[in-house]
């Protein structure tokens, strides 16, 4: 759409992947992400959060999923799509990239229990969040903590495992809020099934401690820093 960067990234979890890579490459911890724009399908919502705004002739109405599978508008109500899409690049656009990505997920949740069907599974699904809420979230003008945990208001992972995330996190040094201003997502609700023994967590990382907000470019000289710290985090995580 040749949009300048700062807009095409203002709602991005742009460099999640980086910050917390070599956690993950010390841990040997099983990952997956995409290369895909969150603005063609967001793969924290469901196929069928679209409205008539976003998909032609869809049945709800405009406005109902103007942040949902296919972004609409930035949480700074730019506008992103000049017309809604026809229901065929919706399908298309749902299987080049929705659903390999849940494959992956599966692929790992099956591959750890072929080697014991009884073990728990326990995810991180990870994201990063807009230091200050816009009028687009729950939170319009707040300041936000550096961490957000959420579990989909207790549904979505066993209590201790929670806490520990959260024990975790503080340990790590950052300030850690529980719930607010996010709930926990369509992946927390897809994949967190306590009851099935797959817990799943959402933890949201302030944009500001690791990127230029403005520019949508990581800060360098914090790079490190932030890398050890969510290393920490994620070993105490993983302690027994």
């Amino acid at each position: 759409t040749n949009l300048p960067e700062p807009i095409l990234m203002e709602d991005v979890d742009r460099f999640v992947d980086v910050i917390y890579q070599p956690a993950i490459q010390e841990l040997q911890l099983q990952s997956v992400k995409t290369e895909w724009h969150r603005y063609a399908v967001d793969l924290n919502r469901v196929p069928t959060d679209i409205d008539e705004s976003s998909v032609q002739g869809h049945k709800n109405p405009n406005g109902s999923f103007s942040r949902g599978y296919h972004w609409v508008i930035t949480t700074k109500k730019f506008a992103l799509m000049k017309q809604p899409m026809t229901e065929k690049m919706h399908k298309d656009l749902t299987d080049l990239i929705y659903h390999p990505f849940h494959e992956q997920i599966q692929f790992y949740q099956k591959k750890i229990r072929s080697i014991n069907p009884a073990v728990e599974v326990f995810h991180l699904d990870l994201h990063s969040m807009p230091s200050l809420g816009t009028n687009e979230h729950r939170d319009p003008g707040e300041l936000r903590a550096d961490i957000v945990v959420s579990d989909c208001i207790g549904k979505s992972a066993r209590p201790d495992f929670v806490d520990k995330v959260i024990t975790a996190y503080c340990r790590a040094g950052f300030k850690v809020a529980y719930n607010w201003p996010y709930f926990g997502g369509r992946l927390t609700e897809q994949y967190g099934q306590p009851t099935k023994g797959c817990h799943t967590v959402q933890v949201e990382l302030n944009r500001a401690i690791y990127m230029d907000e403005v520019t949508k470019q990581i800060k360098k000289e914090k790079l490190a820093s932030v890398q050890e710290q969510l290393t920490k985090a994620l070993r105490w995580i993983l302690k027994k």
